[in-house]
């Protein structure tokens, strides 16, 4: 039997804080209290069945989620974060449970999105025997975690766990993982209470703010005939969305947005010319390489939005706005770098740039935007074939929401076509993996997401490849009844494969036909109304249904099989070098 280790009691001085004798776990627990969660995303274990323990006494001040999978704990504590600005919280055991989190830590590490893991471990005097279920998590997930650290005395718990929520949601925000071993777990100690972490002497969430390169942006910024804002995630996670609007409209200045920028600024908003990158829209993609001054704000040049460094926006002065350093002249050389929260640097800029008015400069966007609307769009979302087109089905989606949804995506061609279709209002509305491109994200992100924001209707659009990764998760929905809409946009392949299989590899399709079971009949098991299509004159109706549906509700839409996603950059091209078809 597990034994219980007392620590040995402090003597109280007259300065002393009064304590009380509780163990390691409770300590967790009243640390996730102090720091205002309100769900936690778990699965129990051997190792970390004293914190499950404890929990019991807690279940009345806080909700735990039992998913069905680590990596869907993981998953729906990205999207609880990203729908609701908050640090999502996970729970996993030892061993399996541990690794099973590695694919969500590296997503949220590369995605930048705030969360706190704690794993349970084997008591501390097995470490390092090859105990039942021990795996060294602390080396495995160094590289995709702002900070981790193994606690083996409870006494750490309650700064260490401060710490932990500290660094998770400041600055760049990350994932920090804590392994805590079963004898800390269960170890009693004095506690006197829980202090929340606000400095670290080793580590600085903000740079300090350097005035003259404001003033030197700002001059260039007022120079510029042909200026051009991209802009990312940070704008977001820095909540700075007002910022960026009053920036580009005081300056004129159209602007584009990264796969993880999108909803920062309204999808109708006059001056928002659409999407960057690979898929993007063609007007952004060939005009980066004719703008003067390039804004980059709160992003950080990822391969996906240049294409072929030594040929990105070569002509123009760049201004780069980052919360970190490191992401200053990594891809793209700066020429004039503004370190610092975009809340507090897009303000200090916009009042030194003049308004202006760069009409003609607009009209450039705006005639490569009918350009591909002729080419792309219209076909895309109008088709007069009768296979149905993923732009058909969102251009649908958009409006029966009218825009006000939060949109959770997978990966593949259906996230393209999302991405660069759906309609958005409101900000921390595009959810989706957008670094490490994790097939299986959707459906536990959807669920995490209505968790995040319980008001708002969240709909999961998943492929019918990435959709079978983690369908485990509707079990997660049955028992918790989550109001999650999931759309499954079947082509019976996985998509983007063949799309490049087609392309560039003389369509020799190399395992990308995919064979799935009845989606309505698999939801059905799990008490989920469910319904399939192929027919157009069915889909509004069918969508109508599943938005209305009280509770959970899946739709398979039948799509075309061999569709593809255009434009494209094509791997090894120049953004310049998009092609509509």
């Amino acid at each position: 039997m597990d034994t219980v280790i007392t620590a040995p009691n402090k003597t109280a001085t007259s300065t002393s804080k009064p304590t009380v004798s509780i163990s390691g776990s409770q300590a967790v627990l009243e640390a996730l209290l102090a720091e205002n969660a309100t769900t936690i995303f778990g699965y129990p274990g051997g190792a970390i069945m004293p914190i499950y323990d404890a929990l019991y006494d807690y279940t009345n001040q806080i909700k735990h989620i039992l998913v069905r999978h680590e990596q869907g704990a993981i998953h729906a504590a990205q999207g609880f974060a990203r729908s609701s600005g908050k640090t999502g919280i996970v729970f996993a055991t030892s061993g399996p449970g541990a690794t099973n989190l590695v694919t969500g830590l590296a997503d949220a590490m590369i995605d930048s999105t705030p969360l706190v893991c704690i794993t349970g471990q084997v008591f501390a005097h097995l470490l390092g025997t090859d105990a039942f279920q021990e795996v060294d998590v602390i080396n495995i997930t160094t590289p995709v975690t702002k900070w981790n650290y193994q606690i083996t005395d409870a006494t750490e718990i309650p700064h260490v766990l401060a710490k932990a929520f500290f660094i998770a949601g400041t600055g760049r925000p990350g994932p920090v993982l804590i392994d805590i071993t079963k004898n800390a777990q269960l170890q009693k100690f004095e506690y006197s209470g829980y202090e929340k972490c606000n400095h670290i002497r080793s580590y600085r969430p903000k740079p300090i703010i350097r005035k003259s390169y404001i003033e030197e942006a700002a001059k260039v910024i007022n120079e510029a005939k042909k200026p051009f804002v991209i802009f990312g995630q940070g704008v977001i996670l820095g909540k700075a969305e007002q910022e960026l609007k009053a920036f580009i409209e005081k300056g004129n200045f159209p602007a584009a947005w990264t796969v993880l920028g999108l909803s920062a600024l309204p999808t109708d908003h006059p001056l928002n010319m659409g999407m960057l990158g690979m898929h993007g829209n063609y007007g952004p993609n060939v005009l980066t390489n004719e703008c003067d001054v390039l804004i980059a704000v709160g992003m950080r040049f990822d391969d996906r939005v240049t294409g072929r460094l030594d040929k990105y926006a070569k002509q123009a002065k760049v201004i780069h706005l980052d919360i970190d350093p490191a992401e200053i002249d990594k891809n793209v050389q700066t020429t004039v770098p503004v370190w610092g929260d975009c809340k507090e640097t897009l303000p200090m800029l916009t009042q030194l740039i003049q308004p202006n008015n760069h009409t003609a400069w607009i009209n450039r966007f705006r005639e490569y935007a009918q350009q591909e609307y002729d080419v792309v769009i219209q076909n895309e979302l109008n088709p007069t074939s009768p296979i149905m087109t993923m732009g058909e089905v969102i251009k649908t989606l958009n409006e029966l929401t009218n825009g006000d949804a939060i949109v959770v995506t997978d990966v593949g061609q259906h996230q393209m076509v999302a991405c660069r279709y759906a309609k958005f209002n409101q900000s921390k509305s595009n959810i989706t993996s957008g670094g490490a491109g994790t097939m299986g994200f959707g459906l536990p992100a959807a669920i995490g997401a209505k968790f995040g924001a319980p008001t708002r209707t969240v709909v999961a659009i998943i492929g019918d490849g990435g959709f079978q990764m983690t369908l485990q998760e509707l079990g997660t929905i049955m028992q918790f009844n989550v109001d999650v809409k999931i759309l499954i946009l079947n082509n019976e392949f996985l998509g983007m494969v063949r799309q490049w299989q087609q392309l560039f590899h003389d369509k020799r399709y190399s395992f990308v036909d995919i064979t799935s079971p009845n989606f309505v009949q698999l939801a059905k098991a799990y008490h989920i109304e469910a319904n399939s299509i192929k027919d157009r004159n069915q889909l509004k109706n069918a969508l109508q249904t599943m938005l209305n549906h009280k509770g959970s509700y899946l739709l398979e839409v039948m799509v075309g099989k061999e569709n593809n996603v255009f434009p494209m950059v094509p791997q090894g091209c120049s953004v310049a070098e998009i092609r509509l078809q």
